[in-house]
């Protein structure tokens, strides 16, 4: 099948084309503001399907919205007719398409056309009314708001929120992709003659700004804000697509003493924190207990003893462990425990608690296995 992607350079379009060649499309032709009518032509023609997102949603002159949206179309379903055709064609349309501004209205005029195309020669197009749309690879500073926001974050440029109770319609690009592929296949979800993007979520303008804030501000408190909804999954990986490249990373503080080093890696209010250490040969870690907060230790490198002891009785229990054969022991309630470097080499343990740790509620006792 052999596929016509328009506004291939754009947001949606480099989206679209990254998706079909995972799912084994190659043979995609593109269509751009670089290219000829010519081309147009030629591509349009030898097309089994087309993805018409190629559109101009932002301008000083007026006449440009016409031009990229209604124009453009025209062309497009033009050449089908002329040589006969009845290919299939999804268009990227606006929810502004039922605007009176010069946008909406020229979006309005490519749905026309489509739909006219259809109705003359029984074809079947998928039309969608796109809400505010986000996801990697959108332009910041230009018509998404969560572009512009995640782009001056990863870059420490104070956000501007005018009106924090402004109400956001959003959709995520991936569920677009998704859909639009539906399509393809014609089996999209519709309401009426419209195709529909069945993922969406409503926000606030301050409460995004809230949540970008928190996955921005992570770096520094080590506190992961909750990915429990789909929602801020996405948001996140979002945010992350803007890091400039030069700073992927950063360091983590490292406290170091005769024992070794222990940094903190990652804190949740909903899940807890996990945190790694280096332990010399021969030293031992630990010799306390909690009454509320549990923990998990997992050896990664070198060879570990642990000993627990009920606080109400005398009895020790010993596991051994070695990086090696990763296995990972609990650590319950109520229980003194510790941890021993029992090997040649240094060992590196990684660790998992219930809980952030509270300097004023530390819920820790110390009392020697």
């Amino acid at each position: 099948m052999q596929l016509l992607v328009t506004g291939s350079e754009g947001f949606l379009g480099k989206n679209l084309l990254a998706q079909l060649k995972n799912e084994g499309f190659n043979d995609i032709n593109t269509h751009n503001s670089s290219n000829t009518d010519k081309e147009l032509e030629s591509s349009v023609k030898s097309a089994d399907f087309i993805f018409h997102l190629a559109g101009v949603n932002r301008t000083q002159n007026t006449d440009d919205f016409y031009k990229g949206n209604g124009t453009l179309t025209k062309k497009i379903i033009a050449i089908l007719e002329k040589n006969n055709l009845k290919t299939p064609i999804l268009l990227s349309s606006s929810i502004q398409a039922g605007l009176e501004n010069d946008y909406g209205k020229s979006k309005k005029e490519a749905e026309t056309t489509v739909f006219e195309y259809s109705s003359n020669t029984g074809t079947k197009v998928h039309v969608y009314r796109l809400k505010n749309l986000f996801g990697k690879w959108s332009k910041p500073n230009y018509n998404s708001v969560v572009a512009t926001f995640c782009y001056n974050l990863s870059r420490n440029i104070p956000l501007q929120v005018n009106d924090p109770s402004a109400e956001l319609d959003l959709c995520y690009v991936d569920d677009v992709i998704a859909s639009f592929l539906s399509s393809l296949k014609d089996d999209s979800k519709r309401e009426g003659k419209y195709s529909i993007v069945e993922t969406s979520y409503q926000i606030t303008l301050g409460k995004l700004s809230e949540k970008l804030q928190g996955f921005h501000d992570n770096r520094e408190t080590l506190v992961m804000p909750s990915l429990k909804e789909q929602f801020d999954c996405d948001l996140y990986a979002t945010y992350l697509s803007y890091l400039p490249e030069d700073e992927f990373s950063y360091f983590l503080k490292k406290n170091t003493d005769e024992r070794g080093w222990l940094s903190e890696f990652i804190k949740s209010k909903d899940n807890g924190q996990i945190f790694i250490s280096t332990t010399k040969p021969g030293i031992t870690r630990g010799n306390h207990w909690h009454n509320t907060k549990v923990e998990k230790f997992l050896v990664i490198r070198g060879s570990g003893r642990l000993q627990f002891r009920n606080v109400n009785n005398d009895e020790i229990i010993e596991y051994f462990v070695d990086g090696e054969k990763p296995e990972v022991v609990d650590i319950p309630a109520g229980y003194t425990h510790n941890i021993s470097n029992v090997g040649t080499n240094e060992m590196i343990t990684l660790f998992w608690a219930s809980e952030i740790f509270n300097q004023k509620k530390p819920d820790t006792y110390y009392e020697g296995v």
